[in-house]
């Protein structure tokens, strides 16, 4: 194995859910069977990098300041589905039971692994709902201790006075499971079981 062949296997094991076989078979089609597609695949790349970004309003991905969902008039304005990751949000829009808005907080609270409330978009959410334009908030959160802890945190810093209705989803997700890795039906289900979590 040459050293290129070898660092190029390396930075692609290092993305989620690619092992070392994966790395190695991706890197040889590369190479080898497809050596045509690597400048596309570059250029892709390079384009995504450059012109992707944080929503302003939201955190989710986009090219221009708001991003489409957050920019279509069409989306209900009142209720906020807060998500912990761009990946749950787009496991949620698959599923077509939310026409809604979204807040993604890119991550949880575990003070485990040095995550506090500072290293999230929560700050964004709060003046969201400060700002009055949320009546619900739906939290999609996973089903875990860290997700609870994420949740109870956003509850007692709501405003008092009941203005804005909370409610958690969790019917069909399993113990310990994230949005991700559900399919469409239970986050449909779960969206529409969702409970009040006041």
């Amino acid at each position: 194995m040459t050293p290129a062949l070898e660092h190029l296997q390396k930075k692609l094991k290092q993305l989620p859910g690619v092992g070392f076989r994966s790395a190695e078979r991706i890197a040889l089609h590369l190479l080898v069977e497809q050596p045509h597609k690597l400048p596309e695949l570059v250029s892709a790349l390079q384009a995504a990098a450059q012109s992707v970004r944080r929503c302003a309003k939201c955190g989710n991905l986009a090219e221009e300041e708001l991003c489409p969902i957050c920019a279509d008039e069409r989306r209900a304005t009142g209720q906020l589905c807060v998500v912990e990751n761009v990946p749950d949000l787009a496991a949620i829009e698959r599923s077509g039971a939310y026409r809604g808005r979204y807040h993604v907080l890119h991550g949880k609270l575990s003070p485990i692994r040095g995550v506090g409330p500072e290293d999230l978009n929560l700050g964004a959410l709060l003046a969201r709902i400060q700002s009055g334009e949320v009546t619900e908030l739906i939290l999609a959160l996973s089903n875990d201790v860290e997700g609870e802890a994420t949740c109870h945190y956003l509850t007692e810093r709501l405003p008092t006075g009941g203005a804005v209705k909370v409610s958690r989803i969790g019917f069909g997700l399993p113990s310990g499971g994230g949005v991700l890795y559900a399919d469409a039906v239970t986050l449909k289900s779960a969206l529409e079981g969702r409970r009040d979590y006041s």
